[in-house]
């Protein structure tokens, strides 16, 4: 957008084209012309007279079509202040995003035109570059905290958040294709060189209509500067919020003090996981109450405390659980259940999962970095630490090598690319759970073996967008995987449940049910006395599902068939049976690690860190 909006020359007062208050006539692109003349010498007439020609041909039209000319001024100007204002003020999560947000005075456009009116023509132009950068900063991570709010309950973290946007990419691409992941990728550093060229455009344009109206916008500037100040001090509220708005200054202090406060929590906790409750108990003090046991770590993914007491989930996921329950009493099996509070939510599952391996409150991926680096135990390393167990790992989400195993203490790793799968993917999930268990059972569970087996089993067809989704099929008749050809081709296509609010939460419950129901059966076909199953949620699903202030807790069970093995977590209070209670506890997920390894008759022997 030009920085010269208005032209002399013919145009006089009274024949309908505006004319500065208080500079002559010519105004400032005389000025600019003769600065520009004297930085670097006369031009050459030949390239001074496309100029001048496209300058007389403007001032011509703008001459000859008066009204249209200062209505096309009018517009451009009003949709420039708007552009400004609807910056200053734009929330950082969608529910706060309504038209009553933009009814406040924003301190910083007050600000802003007091500045450009103190300053000549040069740093002028550069201060409102400067301001318009400034607002494309402040559009930029208003946005991503939206998306970060919707998907993981929480803001973006300049410190931290880098790392996840290319696992969004990934996410969408196998999610919608890597055709779309790519427009997605390229849509969106359009859209911020867009708004960066809008907003930029726009300051400038208000800073030049603000210097050719001066003693107007003074006054302007003074009267809204009053009346900011009067509404602050007063408290006066509008529609719910403050008049006197500061959001925009507000919004950037909150994202620099996250990202200080990130910076030294990456200091404090490298010093917080070399301390361990655990870190020098002998192997024979570990675990002593389940040797000979088969152990085994479920996580199912997104199972949120909502799936059991969300109005639209719950009743099909309740029935799953109780008809579960009642399946594993005539197997023998019995159950106990509670809460965990995760670490995350949302979204980054593996913070979840070391979460509740290490003991350590790791809600962020720098904290992940940091101790997944080093050597603090988790409860999976523990039973390797034993030499008392065969320690494994199944996790059909990995797609490619997971430097993480030798941290969990895994001998094995079984990924995507080791369960002997050719069937469809649905959707993000490489594989339906019914196939990745007994590909388990098969490959790893059912061999016999001189030693105990510990397995530590990611499940990820409760994985959003939750379309299509697997339905169960005879045991017997998972083969390779192809018998879900027609089941994935039958199945929802992603972008309609994602642009559905009400269509994600029915077919997120549906998942569930299919989860827990491939791990129930499972447990029913291949579980003997000897079999300890842990299963929980890693986190809750996105807001969008779960709602806008939904807890981050998420069930757990456990389920055995020797008694001996609950009685020692009959202190935990847990409720009998696969459904915890609504008043059930509710435990941090990083206080997991260490109840487990008491109860079960581990002795602690601090590291000193």
């Amino acid at each position: 957008m030009p920085v010269f909006t208005r032209f002399s020359g013919s145009s006089q007062p009274g024949d309908g084209v505006p004319v500065a208050e208080d500079e002559p006539a010519g105004g400032e692109r005389e000025e600019a012309e003769r600065e520009a003349t004297a930085a670097s010498g006369p031009a050459p007439a030949a390239s001074r007279a496309p100029v001048r020609h496209r300058f007389t041909r403007l001032r011509t039209w703008r001459t000859r079509h008066p009204r249209t000319a200062r209505a096309l001024h009018l517009t451009t100007t009003a949709l420039a202040a708007a552009l400004v204002l609807g910056a200053l003020l734009l929330p950082n999560t969608l529910p706060a995003l309504k038209a009553a947000g933009f009814a406040r005075i924003p301190a910083e456009a007050v600000l802003g035109a007091v500045v450009v009116l103190a300053l000549p023509r040069r740093p002028r132009l550069v201060a409102a570059v400067l301001y318009g950068l400034g607002l494309t900063v402040l559009t930029t991570v208003n946005l991503l905290d939206m998306g970060f709010n919707e998907y993981l309950g929480r803001g973006f973290n300049a410190a931290l958040d880098w790392d996840l946007l290319p696992d969004a990419q990934a996410y969408v691409e196998d999610t919608l294709g890597g055709g779309v992941a790519t427009a997605a990728a390229v849509g969106a550093v359009v859209l911020v060189l867009l708004v960066a060229a809008v907003m930029v455009a726009a300051s400038i344009r208000l800073a030049d209509v603000l210097a050719r109206h001066r003693v107007r916008a003074s006054k302007g500037a003074l009267i809204a500067g009053t009346v900011w100040v009067a509404c602050s001090a007063l408290g006066l509220t509008l529609f719910g919020g403050p008049i006197a708005s500061e959001r925009g200054a507000g919004a950037l202090k909150v994202h620099a003090q996250r990202t200080v406060e990130s910076l030294r929590d990456e200091a404090a906790f490298v010093r917080q996981s070399k301390a361990d409750t655990f870190g020098d108990t002998p192997p024979g003090e570990l675990l002593p109450d389940l040797r000979g046991k088969d152990v085994i770590f479920t996580f199912i993914e997104s199972y949120g405390r909502s799936a059991i007491e969300d109005p639209i989930m719950a009743p099909g996921v309740d029935r799953t659980l109780d008809a579960g329950t009642e399946a594993l009493k005539e197997a023998g099996f019995d159950a106990r259940s509670g809460w965990l509070t995760s670490a995350t939510y949302g979204g980054s599952s593996w913070l979840g999962h070391s979460t509740t391996m290490s003991g350590l409150w790791i809600d962020n991926q720098r904290r992940y970095r940091t101790v997944s680096a080093g050597d603090h135990l988790t409860l999976t390393k523990a039973f390797q630490k034993t030499g008392a167990w065969d320690t494994v790992g199944v996790m059909p989400g990995v797609q490619k090598g997971w430097p993480e195993e030798k941290w969990y203490g895994l001998d094995k790793l079984y990924d995507s690319r080791d369960l002997g799968y050719r069937g469809p993917k649905f959707s993000w999930s490489t594989m339906p759970d019914q196939y990745a268990l007994e590909a388990f059972q098969r490959q790893v569970h059912g061999k016999k073996r001189d030693r105990p087996l510990m397995s530590f089993v990611i499940l990820t067809s409760s994985h959003q967008p939750w379309a299509p989704l697997p339905k169960m099929v005879g045991w017997d008749e998972l083969g390779d995987g192809s018998v879900f050809d027609a089941i994935q081709k039958a199945g929802n296509k992603a972008s309609d449940v994602l642009t559905d609010t009400t269509k994600s939460r029915e077919e997120y419950g549906r998942s569930i049910q299919y989860s827990v129901t491939s791990l129930t059966q499972w447990l029913q076909r291949y579980g003997t006395d000897d079999t300890v199953l842990v299963f929980l949620g890693d986190h809750q699903p996105i807001a969008r599902v779960s709602g806008n202030h939904a807890s981050r807790d998420v069930p757990v069970s456990i389920v055995a068939k020797d008694p001996k093995v609950l009685e020692k977590v009959t202190d935990w209070k847990w409720t009998e049976g696969l459904k915890p209670d609504r008043d059930a506890p509710v435990w941090k997920m990083s206080s997991f690690r260490d109840r487990f390894l008491k109860a079960f008759g581990s002795t602690p022997h601090p590291s000193k860190g």
